[in-house]
């Protein structure tokens, strides 16, 4: 199995059952980063489930950075872009409705 279909049954079996759907999952994280954000630098941040993808992402690209050979950070990276979309895709349902 390559790293995007190691993403994809990550994403749509495993942790989807445990966490449900991203943007219920990601959104309650961002509001817990919001809060904490808020509390710690007095800073008023909108964050969304789409920039905890982002910022997951990110957290992986510097564990690359450090080291570029844990094929784990990779399915992650593919699994949050999977995610991104799946939020996009319901933020664009919801509008339509």
């Amino acid at each position: 199995m390559n790293i995007l279909e190691k993403a994809a049954d990550v994403t749509c079996n495993a942790r989807r059952d445990s966490y449900g759907h991203p943007l219920d999952n990601h959104g309650c994280t961002a509001d817990m980063w919001a809060a904490y954000v808020a509390k710690r630098f007095g800073v008023d941040l909108q964050l969304t489930a789409l920039d905890v993808c982002y910022m997951m992402i990110l957290l992986k690209v510097s564990r690359l950075a450090h080291d570029p050979t844990h094929e784990d950070n990779w399915v992650d990276i593919a699994g949050y872009a999977r995610n991104a979309e799946v939020i996009y895709d319901e933020i664009m349902a919801m509008k339509e409705d």
